[in-house]
């Protein structure tokens, strides 16, 4: 049919500029957060490109379930601002015949959509967080940066280092200031980093004085060592295996049914259903009366899509503090939005019907003026 093959066309053209516009947005946030972290030495600058694409990855499920339904709305506004529904009302075609091309298109969206959600999309965050964990425990001392101020893991230490010895293996003239209740500075001519046996990431430093003092006093003590050690990272990685359930492949969620892992295979779940619902939902919000603009419309229709979405997280939140099973969880808010999209196309195809929208707030602006001309 003419109708369906344009309508396909326009969702593809609209479909590829707005993911442009939604990708480059995510991707110019994301590459500022990155160059961040690598200018304070979080991650190494040689990893910025990969861990972009594995970032990248990590989103996509969200930001194609939105270009679908922003897509479809866009589309089936214009046909109403464009009086093109006119047209295909007139000749006798209902709106419930968009399902159609909108799922030939969406279909595939979909189980795209589902494949990054349930499979690339963990292992991309897999791989993002193995690249920081592996910088993070790198034993070399490329992890120190010669000539810069350093700040330790919990901010009580600033380190300076001079430079690196000539074998790459020590740094060297190492200044370490320790802040509390008596400040502490210590200088040595060489240090190398170490690991201990809990997993600590220590600097042990060689041939150095040790000044102790309070702030405020002229007392202070002054102590020479051939060799001292220095924490500068303690162990986190018992702290964020914790969190790690959103690292985990889906089959693994599955496996091991803990409150987390089933607060995060419900989202999983969840992101291909919202996306296949949104995309029919959009279909009769993206109403517009050619005489009155759509900006309403589609200010009401995004709003909606943001609750839906933030339900979503709710739900994942209540199922990971178990106030709710996740058996009772995943399903009801999509039932409900099927129920709504069922009730409003049946709105949009009976607009003469006795529950329309329409003629119950006209009964009900009726009412009022009966009420307040009797109280006159």
């Amino acid at each position: 049919m003419i109708f369906q093959r344009a309508i396909r066309r326009e969702l593809l053209n609209t479909v590829g500029a707005v993911f442009t516009a939604l990708f480059t947005i995510v991707i110019t946030v994301m590459l500022i957060r990155i160059l961040g972290d690598a200018a304070a030495g979080k991650v190494a600058s040689a990893d910025v490109a990969a861990l972009m694409g594995f970032a990248s990855l990590g989103y996509l499920p969200v930001i194609i379930s939105l270009t679908a339904f922003v897509s479809v709305l866009l589309v089936v506004a214009r046909s109403y601002q464009d009086s093109e529904m006119v047209v295909w009302f007139a000749s006798g075609l209902s709106l419930t015949r968009w399902i159609s091309p909108v799922m030939r298109v969406g279909v595939p969206v979909v189980i795209v959509t589902a494949l990054l959600s349930l499979w690339l999309a963990p292992w991309a965050n897999r791989t993002y967080a193995e690249y920081k964990e592996r910088f993070r425990n790198r034993e070399d001392i490329s992890r120190v940066s010669p000539g810069k101020f350093q700040e330790s893991a919990n901010g009580d230490k600033i380190f300076f280092v001079d430079g690196l010895a000539d074998d790459s293996t020590h740094v060297k003239n190492v200044f370490v200031r320790h802040a509390g209740g008596r400040d502490s500075v210590v200088v040595a001519e060489q240090g190398t980093i170490l690991f201990d046996a809990n997993g600590d990431k220590l600097l042990e430093l060689q041939k150095g004085r040790r000044y102790d003092g309070a702030p405020g006093s002229d007392e202070f003590r002054t102590i020479e060592f051939q060799r001292y050690t220095v924490v500068i990272a303690p162990n986190t990685r018992e702290l964020r295996d914790n969190k790690s359930a959103k690292l985990m492949p889906t089959l693994a969620l599955i496996a091991e049914p803990t409150r987390a892992n089933q607060a995060e295979l419900l989202w999983r779940i969840a992101i291909p259903l919202v996306c296949l619902l949104q995309m029919l939902l959009a279909i009769p919000l993206g109403f517009v009366n050619p005489r009155r603009g759509r900006t309403l419309n589609l200010m009401i229709a995004l709003l909606l899509a943001v609750t839906y979405n933030n339900m979503s997280g709710i739900l994942q939140a209540n199922v990971s503090s178990g106030r709710l099973a996740f058996g009772l969880a995943w399903w009801p808010l999509h039932l409900i939005a099927a129920l709504l999209i069922a009730l409003l196309f049946f709105w949009r195809n009976n607009p003469n019907s006795h529950w329309h929208p329409a003629r119950l707030l006209g009964r009900l602006r009726r009412a009022l003026l009966i009420r307040r001309k009797g109280v006159s």
